[in-house]
This record gives C-alpha cells, structure tokens and sequence, in this order.
C-alpha cells in the first residue's frame, strides 16, 4: 500500500460466511490479514499473539462480548486499533464501544470501499463513524465533560502538566470533533505530527485514548475557543 508495509488487519465475528468474505475483501484489497476469530476468548488470545494493526471487531460474540474484547486487546496493546464492524446502530452499542477503545464504528450496511478506507483511516488513528454516529459520540463528549471530576487523591487539585502551544492547538481541534487529517490540513502540518502531538499530550496527561482526551479538552473549555 503506497511502497509501504501492508497494514495488519484481524477480523472478528462469529459468522463464519461474513468473517471470510470481510477477510477476502480486505485481502484483496492489499491489507495483511494476520489473523480470524469466531468468538471472544479465541480473539483476545490471538490478537495478542498476531499483533495487528487494526482490529475489525463484531460486537455480538459467543463467550466473551465485543466491548470486553475491544477493552483486552487494547488494555494489551495501547498501539492497536481497533474498529467495530456491528449491524447494530443502537446508541448505547456505539458509545459502549468507544468508552472500551474503540477509534471507530461502522455499520455492515456499509460497502466494501467504506470498509477499506475505514480500515486504512483507522490504522491512521482517525475517528471513522457511519454517518450520523459521529455526532452522537461528539455529544456523549460534551456530557461527560459535564459530570463533576472525581477530586484527586489527598483532596488536593493535581497540578495539570505544561503542553506546549502547538500540543493545545491540537487538543483544542480533536476537542472540536475533527479527524487527524482535518488536523493536519488546518495546521499546515503532516499525519504523522499530528499524531505525534497527541500521544504526547496522551502521555503528559496520564490519558488513555481520544475518548478521555476529548473529554479533558471539553473540561477545559478548549472546544468553545
């Protein structure tokens, strides 16, 4: 893909038809399928074991649910990502997912070449919905960010770490909803530093993924400047 290393790819779901011929495509397409699943324990051991870039995970698994699965493999690995792949577009499904590590969440009405740029811009780190469910996470954000904080341990305000300027520029756009690209294009900057700035603001900030940062930034007003 592009004289790179091809994109490592799981895919999870326990219809043995579906999981092949999303695997088939995908393959097709040019991605590594390092390996398959049919249910949740056998996922979270092999994704351990074949270490892919992204995992393309169904919500509804004999043994061990999708969110418990999504929560493992990232808990495991912060550096995979993973998207769910569900036929639900309830609500609760879609923010339960993203609060486990989730980047993103598309619906199987979806087609093949939704599929495949979903994989690839989720392997970049952007957030990818189905249309409309990118506003619903967006919300869920905002009412997070309203819920009072937990106080820190001793009763004592922790001293929030110095980011630098460009780090808070970025955390002000992710908190505004854009994707990294869109990052990227509005700061005249690449991918690739885009990511960069956030996972160190991640990292200073003792955070695990988008969901927390966004939340974070919200807290802070960052996404009204």
């Amino acid at each position: 893909m592009t004289g790179t290393a091809p994109i490592r790819v799981m895919v999870v779901d326990d219809h043995p038809m579906w999981r092949d011929a999303v695997a088939r495509d995908l393959s097709e397409s040019g991605f590594e399928v390092v390996a398959t699943a049919g249910d949740g324990d056998q996922a979270v051991r092999r994704a351990k074991a074949a270490a892919p870039d992204v995992l393309v995970l169904d919500l509804n698994l004999p043994g061990k649910p999708g969110v418990q699965v999504c929560k493992e493999a990232v808990a495991a690995d912060p550096s995979v990502r993973v998207l769910v792949l569900s036929a639900s577009g309830e609500h609760a499904d879609v923010l339960e997912a993203v609060k486990s590590g989730a980047t993103g969440y598309l619906l199987k009405s979806a087609s093949t070449e939704d599929l495949r740029d979903a994989v690839r811009r989720t392997a970049d780190g952007d957030p990818v919905f189905t249309p409309g469910l990118a506003g619903l996470v967006l919300g869920e954000y905002r009412r997070l960010a309203s819920e009072p904080a937990a106080p820190a341990a001793g009763g004592e305000e922790q001293k929030a770490p110095r980011l630098t300027e460009r780090e808070t520029e970025v955390l002000r756009l992710v908190a505004k909803g854009l994707s990294y690209k869109q990052i990227a294009e509005r700061l005249v900057i690449s991918h690739r530093t885009v990511q960069n700035h956030v996972q160190n603001t991640l990292g200073k900030l003792q955070l695990h993924n988008r969901v927390e940062l966004v939340r974070y930034a919200i807290e802070r007003g960052l996404d009204d400047e």
